[in-house]
């Protein structure tokens, strides 16, 4: 688990910056501390078509805080049958994968295959998207309500956390972004069991460095997390404050 120190004690550094598909052909920040770059291109099943750039201009990130120069973060959705694909098994990758909720079957949309669908997200990203040492950075699962979700608050947070799983596997560190208002109503309450609880927060919503800051001192999305990041919109351009 990633701690953070008091908001007063965070670094003075460079802010960083996240991007993903929207700013592809843009003329990019420069002098960023950190940077997070989209592996999608909006949907939880497309590839960034701009991600070798992007990467390429993140490794020119400074450092100075205690975020890593170069992380990446992906779309979650958990959409059921409304979906191109949708898992009817606990097999995937060539793996059948050990699963909290049971077995996935097929016409089932609940929890099993909801963890399963996540696992296979996951390992998509990881491994079809032209991410190289994908264990060597940390993913960012970036839950909103633009995408699809389930009404079943228990079945999204399985989507998650089979993504979290598929990410342990292969050694890689997960964190989980959004606003306090969208988590609650996509995933709810998280409990201590689940592998979600002492992940890292990044929280979105501030408009200002400012208010970002104070993000820090905020609550995390689950209760066994700690703020790390603070995202506000400046320029057209989202810059994220570190809080450790």
């Amino acid at each position: 688990m990633l701690l953070a120190p008091p908001a007063e004690a965070a670094t003075t550094a460079a802010p960083g910056n996240d991007l993903s598909w929207p700013q592809c052909g843009q003329t990019l920040p420069k002098g960023q501390a950190f940077a997070i770059v989209g592996v999608n291109n909006g949907l939880a099943n497309a590839t960034n078509p701009c991600l070798d750039t992007q990467l390429t201009w993140a490794r020119a990130s400074k450092g100075g805080t205690g975020q890593a120069p170069v992380a990446l973060y992906v779309n979650t959705a958990n959409p059921g049958k409304a979906g191109s694909w949708w898992p009817t098994s606990n097999t995937y990758g060539g793996t059948t994968v050990p699963s909290p909720y049971g077995e996935c079957t097929s016409g089932s949309y609940g929890a099993a295959c909801s963890y399963m669908y996540g696992y296979a997200k996951a390992y998509d990203d990881a491994n079809i998207r032209g991410v190289s040492n994908p264990a060597s950075y940390t993913w960012w699962l970036d839950v909103e309500t633009g995408n699809s979700w389930s009404t079943d608050t228990v079945a999204n947070r399985a989507d998650l956390e089979g993504m979290t799983a598929y990410f342990a596997s292969i050694g890689a560190r997960t964190g989980l972004y959004s606003t306090r208002t969208q988590w609650a109503q996509i995933v709810g309450t998280v409990p201590s069991s689940s592998n979600l609880y002492p992940l890292p927060s990044w929280v979105a919503g501030a408009n200002s460095l400012a208010l970002a800051k104070r993000k820090c001192s905020d609550a995390a999305l689950t209760a066994g997390g700690k703020v790390t990041l603070g995202q506000y919109v400046s320029g057209g351009f989202d810059y994220d404050y570190s809080c450790i």
